[in-house]
């Protein structure tokens, strides 16, 4: 009997690394969550084992080299990785953004998915048909006002996307990027403005149906689950009511 393929998900306390971790789970994966909140996580892993899945919690933060080196030793081969762990900080202008929150955000979107992608591609090889998804943004491929320090974070993880998958063709890994534009989730844009759930409203404030995490893992999954030859290079998700970064349909 043929093992079950395993995939590791960063960034599943909540939001869309948790909606994937449920989706691929139900598709047959045994899924690694691994995030900052211990709790979190295991809590999903209890939910998704009740449920008949395989699951398994690893409390890990990506920026932590040394920690993301020792995790991977677990893994002889795997079949999927989801780097899902970042994030956004702030909508200051360029002018005055604060350089503390541009290096964060830089530390966990580009850094982070550095050092989970090096530690695990030897295991993601070994597996003989591996896949990496990155998941990036809109922001990644345009900018918007107010978004400096974000888009220059969500360019470089793009970027590092398309490069890995020039230097790696011919090995049996792929690297599918997913890119979406405004997704509602409990808790991207209140951190972003650091709880101001005011703030955090007016985000999403009359737009008819911005996209939901389970619609992103959908969009992941699908992606994921295309057979091997098949690599969905970039993917990019809006809603309807969503033109671009800087087009929305408001009815208010």
């Amino acid at each position: 009997m043929a093992a079950t393929p395993i995939v590791v998900i960063t960034g599943a306390s909540s939001g869309i690394g948790a909606a994937t971790a449920r989706q691929l789970a139900a598709a047959g994966y045994r899924v690694v969550l691994t995030a900052r909140r211990k709790d979190r996580i295991e809590a999903l892993a209890a939910e998704l084992t009740d449920a008949g899945h395989k699951a398994t919690a690893y409390a890990l933060d990506v920026t932590d080299r040394a920690a993301v080196d020792e995790f991977a030793t677990a893994f002889r081969s795997l079949a999927v990785l989801v780097n899902n762990a970042g994030g956004a900080l702030g909508a200051d202008p360029v002018a005055t953004g604060d350089p503390a929150d541009w290096r964060q955000m830089y530390e966990t979107n580009v850094i982070g998915t550095l050092n989970v992608t090096q530690a695990l591609l030897p295991a993601l090889t070994a597996s003989g048909d591996g896949t990496v998804v990155i998941l990036s943004s809109t922001a990644g491929l345009s900018t918007y006002e107010g978004g400096g320090g974000y888009v220059a974070a969500k360019h470089g993880e793009h970027v590092l996307a398309e490069t890995l998958r020039l230097e790696i063709v011919g090995t049996p890994v792929r690297v599918i990027e997913v890119a979406p534009g405004m997704v509602k989730t409990d808790e991207f844009a209140t951190t972003r403005f650091r709880g101001d759930t005011e703030k955090a409203a007016k985000v999403y404030a009359g737009v008819d149906a911005p996209l939901s995490a389970d619609d992103v893992a959908d969009t992941i999954t699908w992606a994921v689950t295309r057979p091997s030859h098949v690599n969905i290079d970039l993917l990019v998700v809006r809603p309807r009511a969503q033109a671009s970064n800087s087009k929305v349909h408001r009815t208010l």
